[in-house]
């Protein structure tokens, strides 16, 4: 886990309509950035995702959350109101990542590393110095 030096405690964000607010206190994951197919097709571009115990999320607004299922593994989750990506749930494991663009300013956060590299797509390089991954991570950091 990437310790949050200078962000506030709690953190917190929202959607773009402001529908759906979080307060996330606690230990959070660096920033993540994914190549998968499924992120580029629903972002359009590598979304960067950092990571929270859903114990430490307080979320309002949920009755504006829609979760799309989609693999066995896990969930997204986004505003039905206007559609923002706020979610990415592996299921059963008690955590949620979410995107690191819904949060307020300053987040204190970095980017730590890139996932399925292999992926991802040809109209943009990576052109940083951070651990690449082919795939998924082999073992996921704690949090």
């Amino acid at each position: 886990m990437t310790a949050r030096p200078k962000s506030p405690d709690p953190l917190t964000g929202r959607c773009l309509c402001g529908a759906i607010t979080l307060e996330i206190r606690g230990p959070v994951r660096g920033v993540v950035v994914c190549h998968c197919r499924q992120c580029i097709r629903q972002h359009g571009a590598p979304p960067g995702f950092s990571q929270a115990a859903w114990e430490n999320v307080r979320l309002t607004g949920e009755e504006n959350l829609t979760w799309y299922a989609s693999s066995a593994k896990a969930r997204r989750g986004f505003c039905r109101v206007c559609g923002s990506s706020l979610f990415w749930e592996p299921v059963g494991t008690g955590r949620v990542s979410f995107t690191a663009g819904l949060l307020d300013q300053p987040t204190g956060l970095e980017s730590v590393r890139h996932i399925f590299v292999a992926d991802k797509s040809d109209y943009y390089e990576i052109h940083d110095d951070l651990e690449k991954f082919p795939g998924t991570m082999q073992k996921a950091p704690p949090i």
